[in-house]
């Protein structure tokens, strides 16, 4: 019994006597920049802090607006890389800072705020404005084929792949994060972007939307559509979520390229019936 003791107390005391996990001291340079404040300008300030054991991007800008600078600015809700408010350029690339490791990190990096957006103030950017107004425009709703939903009615059931189909497209959480890698939205501020495109994909695949390719080229087949892309597919590369961008940019594009070079003949909203092409399902 005592000689149990003793071997199990041996491994104890060694990591007792094992030397404490030595933790980096980090160098973060933000860019700085409150557009509100009309004695601002832009700068990079850097803070040190000292690193934790899985410590996040979150966590560490959360320990710096704590305990150093509570003027720093940046968005957050979730902390699980679900809302995608804390999207921001990590390095120069896009990411979101709740599933960013620092250990992933060197000793000194920068963070700044995503492009193409308006700016909030320092990190924080109004994502929301920019997804809506697109949103909006590419009507990315289900275009029911009933006038009014009848929710006693129970739902029609749907095939169990393409129920998976959908929702590996509906996965989006608007972060912004390939917007800011696109190199088209640099020169065309109205191109929809691979979120846009991808919301197209995602309703044209579900069967309780009415739309066909002939609806979608509407909205979607000219260059501030799926034509603009440049296909450099930083989109795909830095999507948190890992959708399938690059597949659906293809995908739609030559879709609605069939549709344009088709000719089809649209039917007038005064008229009845449904347009040229069929909605048909990715296999």
């Amino acid at each position: 019994m005592t000689q149990e003791k003793t071997q199990t107390a041996a491994p104890a005391a060694k990591a007792a006597d094992a030397p404490a996990k030595k933790h980096r001291l980090l160098k973060i340079s933000i860019l700085r920049y409150n557009p509100q404040d009309p004695d601002s300008v832009p700068h990079m300030q850097t803070y040190e802090l000292q690193e934790s054991d899985s410590m996040t991007l979150f966590i560490a800008l959360n320990d710096l607006r704590d305990e150093q600078d509570p003027t720093l600015q940046f968005d957050f809700v979730c902390r699980a890389g679900i809302c995608g408010s804390c999207a921001m350029l990590i390095n120069g690339k896009p990411g979101l800072a709740c599933r960013t490791l620092t250990k992933d990190l060197p000793d000194e990096f920068t963070l700044a705020p995503l492009p193409a957006f308006e700016l909030i103030g320092d990190l924080s950017v109004n994502t929301g404005k920019w997804m809506r107004n697109m949103s909006e425009r590419m009507e990315t709703w289900v275009h029911a084929k009933i006038d009014e939903v009848d929710l006693r009615k129970q739902e029609e059931p749907m095939d169990p792949q393409l129920a998976e189909d959908i929702y590996v497209l509906d996965r989006c959480v608007e972060c912004g994060c390939c917007i800011a890698g696109c190199g088209t939205v640099r020169i065309r501020p109205d191109f929809v972007g691979a979120v846009g495109i991808n919301k197209i994909a995602r309703f044209r695949l579900d069967p309780r939307d009415e739309r066909n390719d002939a609806d979608y080229y509407e909205v979607v087949g000219d260059e501030s559509g799926v034509f603009g892309c440049m296909s450099l597919l930083a989109c795909h590369d830095f999507c948190p979520k890992d959708l399938p961008l690059k597949t659906q940019i293809a995908f739609i594009r030559r879709k609605m390229a069939e549709q344009g070079m088709g000719n089809y003949d649209k039917v007038l909203p005064t008229q009845k019936g449904k347009k040229a092409i069929p909605i048909k399902p990715i296999k």
